[in-house]
């Protein structure tokens, strides 16, 4: 089993992660066990989000996945409203085949 998590960093930056140890993790960054992580100097950190998977491979590819999103839409899933994901990713999308439709 894998989590994948959603912090909210002191400076107001989001982190998203994944570990099989949602508990201890969260401990390490709110202790700043690694002085090279993203988190240490945006202490204190607050769980916003997180969701279980199956494995950690599955929360390990989500996490990948939303590591690519915009702000706005990992804040729509962080309040649970899947009409404003699903509302983003369309106006993803027409953005996109609009702008291949301007260069061809």
């Amino acid at each position: 089993m894998g989590w994948v998590y959603i912090l909210k960093c002191a400076d107001g930056s989001y982190y998203t992660g994944s570990t099989t140890g949602l508990e201890r993790r969260l401990s390490e960054h709110q202790e700043g066990v690694d002085r090279r992580a993203y988190t240490y100097p945006r202490r204190p950190v607050e769980l916003v989000w997180c969701y279980q998977c199956a494995t950690i491979r599955e929360a390990y590819q989500f996490e990948q996945q939303i590591k690519g999103w915009t702000r706005a839409k990992k804040e729509a899933l962080i309040q649970g409203d899947w009409d404003a994901v699903h509302n983003i990713v369309k106006e993803e999308r027409w953005g996109r085949e609009h702008l291949k439709r301007n260069q061809g």
